[in-house]
């Protein structure tokens, strides 16, 4: 996989400035940089994370609300367009995101008729680390920086995701009955700097909770492994075997949602609705 060369159209300020304030995108962000090290090169970046498996990241409301904005850290800037629209049917959004669509064998108990498709393209989002800015912050906060390595100020990481594509049961109330969505999963590129230099010192700053610093450290750094945040309040997560690969099962602490997410050769499919853990690990297990 390769960065692209060429400066894609820029999402509109007022897009940018909304998915950066929200509190799950930031902590998506904050994982992918802090996940792991590569050393593969992609034009003038390094590549230093490519998603090939997805481990829980347990965020309470408090560790939500505590997270940073990245801003305070240094620039976020976005590029490209999701343009996530309505397509007619599963070829049509084969044609557009590239993916195999999946097909589900036999639609469990309770959910008929055909899924509404969608489909998003691809989301690029560079942050580049500002010493004076993260300074700033700590200040404001009434801690002091420590101090950035040789070389970090001014450097850049990049995370590139999707396309993508979502199919869409409803159910008589509305809310979604079954949903099943594809998109190629995340990765992320180094402007020069060891990836492990940005990490532990990204981790060292303050603002991030402690707890999910500690999560963060616990991962392995083989440059691999994705977080995904699971709020600890409202679910708890499992894991199961989706063909031969380990599975990331989420059941809300209600009993009303349940999710099942795994990857596959850097893509990442999910499996979620208002069904129990085992109807989806079902359709998940037989999808075509």
């Amino acid at each position: 996989a390769a960065a692209p060369a060429a400066r894609p159209e820029r999402v509109r300020p007022s897009r940018s400035r909304g998915f950066l304030r929200r509190p799950a995108a930031a902590v998506l962000a904050v994982g992918v940089v802090l996940a792991g090290a590569g050393t593969a090169a992609a034009n003038d970046w390094l590549q230093v994370f490519r998603t090939e498996e997805i481990a829980p990241l347990s965020l309470t409301t408090d560790d939500l609300v505590a997270l940073p904005d990245l801003s305070a850290y240094g620039d976020v800037e976005l590029t490209g367009d999701p343009d996530v629209h309505e397509v007619p049917d599963a070829a049509t959004a084969a044609e557009e995101s590239g993916l195999d669509v999946p097909e589900v064998a036999t639609l469990p108990r309770g959910v008929t008729g055909e899924p509404m498709i969608s489909v998003g393209g691809q989301l690029s989002a560079t942050f580049t680390y500002s010493a004076d800015r993260a300074a700033q912050a700590a200040a404001a906060a009434g801690e002091v920086l420590p101090p950035p390595p040789p070389g970090l100020d001014g450097s850049s990481v990049r995370l590139v995701a999707g396309p993508g594509v979502v199919q869409v049961w409803s159910s008589e109330s509305g809310l979604p009955a079954l949903v099943v969505g594809r998109a190629v999963a995340p990765s992320a590129y180094s402007s020069g700097v060891p990836f492990e230099t940005v990490r532990d010192h990204l981790l060292s700053l303050p603002g991030l909770p402690d707890d999910v610093a500690a999560q963060l450290r616990s991962f392995t750094a083989d440059s691999s492994t994705l977080p995904l945040p699971v709020p600890a309040e409202l679910a708890t997560s499992s894991t199961a075997e989706v063909d031969g690969e380990e599975a990331t099962v989420l059941t809300g602490n209600d009993g009303a949602m349940a999710a099942v997410v795994w990857v596959s050769d850097g893509v990442v499919t999910a499996v979620a609705g208002s069904l129990d853990a085992d109807e989806l690990l079902s359709v998940a297990r037989d999808l075509r």
